[in-house]
């Protein structure tokens, strides 16, 4: 899945991704669905209204319209078979989703997703604000403190369907509850496998053997594998016109970013989206990896490479859209991210250039393989209503709605060629474990020589869109697909070597760290994170174009003095107070 927006990325992998990375998930007249219509499947207490029902029925439809409003930020569409010039208000999922339940989502505005943030403070600055709102920790903080989120408890409680549930209790609650006030539910949180964002190390196998050298396992390898990817011609088209390793200037985020390279020198700095990660110091308190001395080794290193080539010249200046156009170009042949790379942007580099053989790897580390960063928790985002929305149950029967989408009656009515994107769909959660379960579902189907899948829940259209994807891509079948659309399918999900299936290894072998902090912002994080954020950009960014490696220490300092000081001791109170030791 690509990525998206975590906070989204995958996201991207899946990221990864990704994710991730994609995962997935429908009536004609307002009041009688056609025979084509996914709504005909469903079942008669769905078509009744509420009213005439003794409970509120999960998928029920009001009897009359009920609006809500949303907004936007949004990537194009995943899936290449989409038609063009669709836009996320014509999203066939919303057309369907009236149909079948009487809701109609209005769009209060729609961007891209890379202004998203900056047009969300403004209509939060301005209390401008739709009726459902996807929020990252920050602005669930902000808007929890001033009293403007709705209580979803009565709602949750009548309208939630048996699925839903069964995901929200499949931690034991723990992340509900990380989301609740005072006995209130302010928050239905989108949370997943926490090891969906195990940092890999994607690498061109065919470059790789253009220049002669095997996949590398320690930092000084990948050093060596880099510099040869700037300076051994590995495209063979006789020019110097490559660089080693893909980095956008927003060097802590969602893709293509630096966590995974710090990582390998046994640095901790951030879990991406402008979120510090903590570990535990020799004391036992939490420290953040931000400000720890093995990144410098890391800075250095990433010093020389920009020196070298090895990092384009320009990354300062290229948003993550301007990396992906250099993979899909064959310009570049590294990059760290997580398990869905393969669905997004891996699977357009395939298309373009056919011999590009991408391959997923265990970060290299200083001595040998290195351990990437899991967090104890994986809450990319939470969806919260308004508290001025006259509607509040609606925005759970549109998760009730999405989930019911898995379900196979439902498969060949929601495909991308007739408008329905899923990415543009919220709000929408899976089963946390949705992936494992695809790479589970559909490893055992393989190893039994099943031409289709049997599975019958809500997980079949995710388990058999990866299945035949999968087959089509063993067999060379693009009738349906391009080759690259069902490779990045298959090798981002259900490839033993592949995002996931490396993924599970790390996870198996013990070969990661957890970031130790999993609570909400605290209270100098909502105020100073911003500005300490902004100082650590400029001052990385400038020691990797060449400010003497002495200007880390500085940073320190001035990260400490500026509020670190304060965080550390906000972090450590609640460490010491709510955390599951």
């Amino acid at each position: 899945m690509k990525k998206q927006n975590v906070w989204k990325t995958v996201l991207l992998s899946s990221l990864a991704l990704t994710t991730l990375a994609a995962c997935s998930s429908n009536k004609n007249d307002s009041s009688s669905p056609s025979a084509s219509s996914p709504a005909a499947s469903a079942s008669a207490s769905s078509q009744a209204s509420e009213s005439a029902s003794s409970a509120p029925d999960p998928l029920g439809k009001y009897p009359e319209t009920v609006t809500v409003t949303e907004v936007i930020g949004y990537n194009p569409p995943e899936d290449p078979r989409t038609p063009s010039g669709l836009t996320p208000d014509k999203n066939a999922y919303l057309k369907d989703l009236k149909e079948k339940m009487n809701i109609d989502v209005k769009f209060k505005w729609m961007v891209p997703s890379s202004q998203f943030e900056q047009k969300f403070s403004l209509a939060l600055a301005s209390g401008d604000l739709p009726d459902i709102m996807e929020l990252d920790q920050k602005n669930f903080e902000k808007l929890k403190n001033q009293n403007m989120l709705a209580d979803l408890t009565e709602a949750y409680n009548q309208y939630a369907s048996p699925e839903l549930k069964g995901y929200m209790e499949s931690d034991g609650g723990f992340t509900m509850k990380t989301f609740s006030s005072d006995g209130k539910q302010l928050a239905i949180p989108a949370f997943e496998d926490p090891f969906l964002s195990t940092q890999l190390l994607w690498i061109r196998k065919d470059w790789l053997d253009k220049v002669g050298m095997q996949p590398p396992t320690t930092m000084e390898e990948l050093d060596k594998v880099a510099n040869a990817f700037v300076n051994q011609d590995p495209d063979g088209n006789n020019k110097k016109d490559t660089y080693g390793v893909a980095l956008q200037k927003t060097l802590f985020f969602w893709g293509f970013d630096l966590r995974g390279f710090f990582n390998g020198f046994g640095a901790y700095p951030s879990v991406g989206d402008a979120q510090s990660a903590w570990i535990k110091g020799s004391d036992g308190k939490l420290v953040p990896g931000l400000i720890q001395p093995e990144m410098k080794d890391g800075l250095t290193m990433l010093q020389s490479w920009y020196k070298n080539g090895v990092l384009d010249k320009e990354f300062a200046l290229k948003d993550e859209n301007k990396v992906v156009e250099d993979i899909v170009a064959g310009k570049v042949g590294i990059s760290y991210g997580e398990w869905w790379y393969p669905n997004w942007p891996l699977n357009t580099s395939l298309d373009k250039d056919p011999k590009a053989n991408w391959i997923a790897l265990q970060i290299p580390g200083v001595g040998g393989p290195g351990k990437s960063l899991v967090p104890k928790i994986r809450a990319g985002k939470v969806y919260a209503v308004n508290k001025n929305a006259k509607n509040p149950e609606a925005a759970i029967k549109m998760l009730n709605y999405y989930i019911e989408m898995g379900y196979k009656k439902y498969m060949d009515k929601t495909e991308a060629k007739d408008g329905f994107v899923y990415n543009w769909f919220n709000p929408r959660i899976y089963n946390p474990a949705d992936i494992d379960t695809i790479y589970t579902e559909v490893n055992k189907a393989l190893d039994a020589n099943q031409t289709e899948i049997t599975l019958d829940d809500q997980n079949f259209k995710s388990v058999d869109s990866v299945f035949k994807a999968t087959k089509a891509y063993m067999s060379g079948d693009t009738s349906k697909a391009s080759k690259g659309v069902n490779w990045g399918q298959y090798f981002s999900r259900a490839a033993k070597d592949g995002g996931w299936g490396t993924t599970r290894k790390i996870k198996e072998s013990n070969a990661f760290v957890n970031n130790e902090f999993y609570g909400l912002p605290t209270e100098t994080v909502v105020s100073k994170g911003s500005q300490l954020d902004k100082l650590m950009q400029e001052s990385f960014t400038k020691i990797i174009m060449g400010a003497p490696i002495g200007e880390f220490d500085k940073f320190v300092s001035s990260w400490k003095s500026l509020g670190g000081d304060k965080i550390i001791e906000e972090v450590n109170a609640w460490y010491e107070k709510e955390a599951v030791k």
